[in-house]
């Protein structure tokens, strides 16, 4: 089997995070911040230090102001609902998935807020042009991802966060596709909220996440319950990480996700990215020649990681399904929760096929997959 599925999560994790969740499993899984005892103070102990990893990651001075959440759509719509209010002039892009898109229409139908879609060009990207244009001092909110999921294409955050900043508007911002693989930094690219998975580019388990928010940002929690502080309370919390952090964490999850972010910190970011573009240009130049074959992505320079292409004649699903049963290729097709990115590309129809290599695999791989692509373009796969 080759896994080239990294942009929905990536596969395999690195020994340090399997060690991680499995030591901390098997010496104890109480919950931080419920008890007193040694197992509590050492899951208390492990929690902290993931977040001192991350703030570290991210340039967050404050590890407080981090809160793990489940999964990057979690935060996201904890970042929305608690952060916009009523009559909010809200400014998103065509290229966002679901989980920024349906919060705010939901919002938008019930006429409570209103919001302006800025257009990608061709492969998906966003200008920062486009954005000065549509961001204006009326505006609330910012709200953009930092690599399309469906493209790969890296947006202008930095420029974008400024802009936000000269003008008082609030800048939130979704890293599900960029986190662990561009580098991104809170402080310099002026980021109010940011929104991350752990099981992505950042190579920790499956629910795991979170949010930064920064600091005199007031923001309203989704979900009210348990913190393990101020319990003779009625009322939530007003303190991070307590006010949006209710309930039992995935401690063991967390562990292992400081565990992956430390060795993306050893192994270096830059390296990541650049293996990334490696396999990323192979895919590229294997199938330019193949005339029937459409690539929707930018260069690898500007891209996260990802491969986004049509064959013609051909639906992208039946494309995924070939690469899987056929050649073991392991890769997503159809609609990437992104309704309006397909429709601004043209593949609402019929979606798109998304290959996204991973650190962990290698040029034998990529060759292996390019061979696949050119029989199924080819016809000559039977």
């Amino acid at each position: 089997m080759i896994y080239l599925d990294n942009a929905a999560t990536s596969w395999p994790k690195p020994p340090t995070v399997v060690q991680a969740v499995a030591d901390f499993i098997k010496r104890g899984c109480a919950n931080p911040g419920r008890s007193a005892h040694a197992m509590a103070r050492m899951a208390d102990e492990a929690v902290m230090h993931t977040r001192e990893i991350i703030a570290g990651f991210f340039n967050i001075s404050n590890p407080l102001r981090i809160v793990f959440m489940p999964n990057t759509t979690y935060a996201l719509n904890t970042a929305i609902q608690g952060i916009i209010n009523p009559g909010d002039h809200v400014v998103t892009t065509m290229m966002e998935h679901n989980s920024i898109l349906r919060p705010l229409s939901t919002l938008e139908k019930a006429g409570i807020i209103q919001i302006d879609y800025i257009e990608p060009d061709k492969f998906g990207r966003i200008t920062i042009q486009s954005i000065k244009k549509t961001v204006t001092k009326s505006t609330s909110v910012l709200c953009m991802t930092h690599s399309s999921n469906v493209t790969g294409a890296i947006m202008p955050v930095a420029e974008a966060g400024k802009h936000c900043r000269a003008n008082g508007v609030l800048f939130l911002v979704d890293s599900a596709q960029s986190a662990g693989i561009v580098p991104i930094d809170v402080e310099n690219m002026c980021i109010d909220i940011l929104a991350f998975p752990g099981h992505k580019g950042l190579l920790g388990l499956q629910g795991t996440g979170g949010l930064y928010v920064r600091e005199n940002v007031p923001i309203r929690p989704l979900v009210q319950g348990g913190t393990g502080s101020f319990s003779d309370s009625l009322t939530q919390p007003d303190i991070f990480p307590d006010v949006l952090e209710s309930g039992t964490l995935n401690v063991p999850g967390i562990a292992g996700l400081g565990k992956a972010v430390q060795y993306i910190i050893d192994t270096g970011i830059s390296n990541i990215f650049l293996k990334k573009q490696q396999l990323l240009r192979m895919l590229m130049e294997g199938i330019e020649k193949e005339s029937n074959i459409t690539v929707y992505s930018p260069i690898p320079e500007a891209n996260s990681g990802i491969l986004a292409f049509n064959i013609e004649n051909m639906d992208s699903s039946e494309v995924g399904y070939l690469l899987d049963k056929r050649f073991g290729v392991c890769v997503r097709s159809g609609l990437h929760c992104a309704p309006l990115a397909h429709r601004s590309l043209g593949t609402r129809d019929r979606g798109m096929v998304r290959i996204s290599p991973g650190f962990f695999n290698d040029e034998n791989e990529i060759d292996l997959t390019v061979k696949a692509l050119q029989g199924i373009a080819r016809g000559s796969y039977r």
